[in-house]
C-alpha cells in the first residue's frame, strides 16, 4: 500500500512513514517504472511494525539486497507445495530462519 493509505489506516504522517523506511523500520519497494514506495501491510501487527522488521532490513542491507529483492524473498511461497508465504514465519516465531533466508538472498 502507498504511504498515504498507511498514514490514514494507522494514523501516521506520510513523511514519518518515509523516515521509518529510510531508517530501516519498515519494508518498502517500488514497482518497475514507479517512483512511489509501496509498503506490504503484512509487516504491521496491531498497528505497529512487526518487531523483527529492522533486523530483516539490516540483514538485507548488509547482504546488499535491494528493497524489491527483499520484498520478493519475504513474499515467496514456501514449501514444495507452495504452502503459505515466507513472511508468515515471522508471526510463527521463526525470525532467525527468515533472517537467514534474507542473508542468503
Amino acid at each position: 500500500m502507498p504511504a498515504t493509505w498507511l498514514g490514514s489506516r494507522y494514523a501516521l504522517e506520510p513523511a514519518l512513514i518515509d523516515v521509518m523506511r529510510r531508517d530501516g523500520e519498515l519494508i518498502a519497494f517500488r514497482t518497475p517504472g514507479s517512483t512511489e514506495w509501496l509498503y506490504p501491510t503484512w509487516q504491521f501487527e496491531n498497528g505497529r511494525p512487526h518487531p523483527s522488521i529492522p533486523r530483516l532490513v539490516r540483514a538485507a542491507r548488509e547482504a546488499r539486497i535491494g528493497e524489491s529483492r527483499l520484498h520478493e524473498i519475504l513474499n515467496a511461497r514456501r514449501g514444495l507445495n507452495g504452502y503459505g508465504y515466507v513472511y508468515e514465519l515471522l508471526f510463527a516465531g521463526r525470525d532467525d530462519y527468515v533472517v537467514e533466508l534474507v542473508r542468503a538472498g
